[in-house]
């Protein structure tokens, strides 16, 4: 959160117990303004004024937030948009940063030594690892744990961008789908009530059709890269050479990356039954001590791990700063729309309710999949899946039974077109931004999405008629 605008959040806080939560039917689509011009800003800031979206993008993030917090508070009164505001930080904003802050610390601080040679096979096998390791330890968490030795393994490469996008869309994205601990909307699915294996055992198929396919792309684009587009460098110019003694450097971070995985799942398996109130927003014990716990995880990883490790990694603390001041925009710019969405057929959007459901009343699921995914594409995955989760029943049981189709469409559009932009899903900004730390060109807003329409849009529409007829 940018520091500017701390001060006004503490101003409204005395009276934001007395409020009213926002009432999405009685909200216009013009509410959505502050949003759109949000999202609008990261596309085209760092295209057409690099240098001051590179110095301003958090002030650029405070304007939009007061866009809509100042004619909130006119409109509804100061206590309603502070609600708001600690609604967004307290429930959604701060659990999600913190994690992500965890996952990007403990996994900067193991350094992969030594160098592969980035062949096609090897890159492959790189991004096919990383697509098993997300639904293990998070998308955050195997991305950055392995973007980093990706990116050396290739910097003797003219060609590597398509490598990193083809890593978001595997590593930071699609890997995800087959656990709670993968994704942020999943996780939430599993605090609702929804079975730990459910997902593997109902989603698995879909997520195997995503990685085969993805990964065979990939392995022959790689390929034609690498054999017809390359000029191949001798040995010494290599900026990382070839060297077989691999090794890990900071491995007391493996430890503690299970100890946020344990952290992860005691906040969703032990319920505290003791809750707190903190200016209309109720939060439980369990996820106060998970937040708390990683906090001091940060904190051990900082203080243990040897300098060198971090040093290995070009570790800095960009990537996570621009996601935490740009997502904390989002979170605050998010919440008439979610309002909206929420309201369903009473509110503006509610085309996109009547979308999802049939002519008989029954859930349309390719028309869930399709509209879960396009929302999570450009707004936060986890709120969307929930405003759908909550459209088709909001009731877990039978979500995993008798509308199962459903309950898998909503995951896989949610899960997998989180990577049709780079806010899709906040692995991704952190990725883009350490690859342009370490020299790589990456697409612009626009031009990662024609990667993504040219690449994934095609698969979704095979899995739709596949899966979700």
């Amino acid at each position: 959160m940018h520091k500017k605008i701390l001060p006004i959040l503490l101003a409204f806080l005395p009276i934001a117990a007395q409020a009213a939560e926002l009432d999405g039917s009685q909200l216009s689509v013009w509410w959505g303004v502050p949003f759109i011009g949000l999202l609008l800003s990261i596309a085209v800031g760092p295209l057409l004024m690099p240098a001051f979206w590179h110095h301003h993008y958090g002030k650029i993030a405070v304007a939009w937030s007061l866009a809509f917090l100042i004619p909130c508070a006119i409109w509804y009164g100061v206590p309603t948009a502070a609600a708001g505001v600690v609604h967004a930080f307290a429930a959604e904003y701060f659990p999600f940063i913190i994690l992500l802050a965890a996952l990007f610390v403990v996994a900067g601080g193991i350094c992969l030594r030594g160098n592969l040679h980035g062949t096609p096979a090897l890159n492959t096998g790189l991004l096919a690892l990383g697509a098993v390791l997300a639904s293990l330890m998070g998308t955050t968490g195997a991305s950055m744990l392995l973007i980093r030795p990706l990116i050396r393994a290739n910097d003797n490469r003219k060609h590597s961008v398509h490598i990193v996008v083809f890593f978001i869309f595997l590593v930071a994205n699609a890997g995800g789908a087959l656990t709670p601990l993968g994704d942020p909307p999943l996780f939430l699915g599993f605090l609702q009530g929804v079975e730990f294996s459910w997902t593997l055992k109902n989603i698995f198929w879909e997520t195997m059709f995503m990685w085969a396919s993805l990964l065979v792309i990939f392995y022959f684009l790689d390929r034609h890269y690498y054999h017809n587009r390359e000029e191949e460098f001798p040995p010494a110019m290599d900026p990382t050479p070839d060297d077989a003694r691999l090794r890990f450097e900071g491995k007391f971070n493996f430890i503690l990356l299970a100890i946020v995985v344990v952290l992860v799942l005691m906040s969703g398996l032990w319920k505290s039954g003791i809750s707190y109130n903190i200016y209309g927003t109720v939060v439980e014990l369990q996820n106060l001590l998970r937040d708390g716990l990683l906090i001091v995880v940060i904190l051990a990883s900082l203080w243990l791990t040897p300098k060198i490790a971090r040093e290995g990694n070009n570790f800095s603390w960009e990537a996570i700063l621009e996601v935490a001041k740009l997502f904390a925009g989002i979170f605050i710019t998010i919440a008439p729309v979610i309002a909206m969405l929420r309201a369903g057929e009473n509110g503006a959007f509610g085309m996109v309710v009547r979308a999802v459901t049939g002519a008989d009343g029954q859930p349309n699921n390719m028309m869930y999949f399709w509209a879960t995914g396009i929302l999570s594409s450009f707004l936060d995955n986890a709120p969307t899946y929930l405003v759908f989760f909550n459209t088709a029943s909001g009731d877990a049981v039978e979500l995993m039974t008798k509308l199962g189709a459903t309950l898998a469409a909503i995951s896989c559009g949610a899960v997998f077109m989180g990577a049709n932009s780079y806010i899709g899903n906040a692995p991704n900004l952190m990725v883009k931004a350490i690859a342009e730390e370490r020299g790589i060109r990456m697409p612009s807003f626009f031009g990662y999405m024609a990667w993504a329409c040219v690449v994934l849009l095609p698969l979704f529409a095979v899995m739709s008629l596949i899966f979700f007829r």
